[in-house]
């Protein structure tokens, strides 16, 4: 059973306790990523998560590692577009130790100036590796691609210039900026006793900081194209359209539609480009929801000589279904598998942790199993085709990391518009 309480500074505590396991996950979620920087700090919000784990005042770096492994258990963290995540799993009984370190580091990291500065070099070698992959690349591109200047479209990594520019006073600043207890979420599944959420609220409840009030301009889909020249032996595609933001009501149906389209090896996508074609090893689609708005994205990886090829079959593809929509066999295996993968997930403590901080963040509401069940047994066959209607018919935007120096001449950005 999820319990939600807001403490009087106004953080959220988000809770869900399994009596049946015997470990604990807890996240200390904050509402910040990179759409919430600017031009001079893209990338702090990612560079601030790394410097949290560079010792505090009574623990250094290594002390914090060393506490982990001593109990078997993992701490880490993660930065989004929307959100920052600083999170542990350990034994039920070690509990009270992960919370005491997490708290320790979210409220007395010293930010050591030397620590800074070393800590710069491993982000930019991040961003090295990060180059030095394509298909992770790309998708940084597509982004830019479909949001252009706004920070939506920004790296959550950030550039080299911007980070060596970064000082202690610049991290300090935008903590008291963004990490505000409004703004806060704790969330913990698994097994725990009422004693640790009582200690949060004890070490959490006295969080005090200024409330600020940051304005974010609503993006806009630009659908631009970004082709950029790296000797690679494939080229390295995404292709992406205007999607729907969080608790959009037709989530389900487009979750539905993308899982058809190419969500699984079964998927349309993947069996005429992989399977009858054999034009690609990795080929997929996914959906990302934001709170004012989403992208829908295909993204393949093939040799150069194809491109034009795999993009003439992936735009007959997604103009078929929403001209003709899904088969009966479509919705239902589509249906069972969106099914089976919440109940799977839902064996991880950690999965229902995040669960929780991005529905407790970004939505503000929680739905039960049942209902989440329920929203996918109600989608149609009509559901379907009117979200694929609304997507598929729309200018692409366009993003290749290869060793073309642009597209082909037959890709082109409005090919769905008719």
């Amino acid at each position: 059973m999820i319990q939600r309480h807001t403490c009087e500074n106004g953080l959220r505590i988000v809770t869900e306790k399994i009596p049946s396991v015997r470990s604990v996950a807890l996240g200390i979620w904050v509402g910040t990523g990179s759409k919430y920087e600017n031009e001079r700090n893209n990338g702090i919000s990612h560079f601030l998560e790394h410097m949290f784990f560079k010792g505090t005042t009574t623990r250094s770096a290594k002390e914090i590692a060393e506490t982990f492994d001593e109990i078997g258990g993992n701490v880490n963290a993660f930065t989004s577009k929307e959100y920052t995540c600083y999170y542990a799993r350990v034994l039920d009984q070690h509990a009270p130790i992960a919370l005491d370190v997490l708290s320790d580091m979210f409220f007395h990291s010293v930010f050591d100036e030397e620590e800074l500065e070393k800590e710069k070099n491993v982000v930019i070698e991040e961003i090295s590796m990060y180059e030095d992959t394509p298909d992770d690349l790309v998708h940084d591109l597509i982004a830019r691609a479909c949001y252009a200047d706004h920070p939506l479209g920004y790296s959550i990594l950030g550039t080299e210039d911007v980070l060596r520019s970064l000082k202690r006073d610049d991290l300090i600043a935008y903590i008291e900026d963004r990490y505000l207890p409004s703004n806060t979420v704790i969330t913990v599944a698994g097994n725990f006793d009422d004693g640790l959420i009582e200690e949060i609220k004890r070490r959490f409840s006295a969080f005090q900081r200024k409330e600020q009030t940051l304005e974010v301009t609503k993006p806009a889909f630009v659908a631009n194209t970004i082709a950029q020249h790296k000797t690679t032996e494939q080229a390295h595609v995404c292709m992406s359209l205007p999607g729907f933001h969080v608790g959009h009501e037709d989530v389900y149906s487009l979750i539905l539609l993308n899982n058809i389209l190419g969500g699984s090896m079964s998927s349309r996508l993947f069996q005429e480009i992989r399977e009858e074609r054999g034009l690609a090893y990795s080929v997929y689609s996914y959906h990302s929801s934001y709170k004012e708005a989403g992208t829908f994205c295909v993204y393949t990886g093939t040799a150069p000589e194809h491109v034009g090829q795999v993009f003439d079959i992936v735009t007959n593809v997604l103009f078929d279904l929403s001209e003709r929509g899904i088969t009966d066999k479509e919705l239902k295996k589509g249906k069972e598998q969106l099914k089976g993968s919440l109940m799977l997930s839902l064996e991880s403590t950690n999965s229902r942790m995040s669960r929780l901080g991005k529905n407790e963040l970004l939505l503000g509401r929680h739905l039960s199993l049942d209902e989440i069940i329920a929203k996918i047994d109600r989608v149609t066959h009509e559901s379907v085709l009117s979200v694929a209607q609304q997507l598929f018919r729309s200018k692409l935007a366009l993003a290749m990391v290869s060793p073309l120096e642009q597209f082909p001449d037959n890709v082109k950005s409005d090919v769905l518009v008719k």
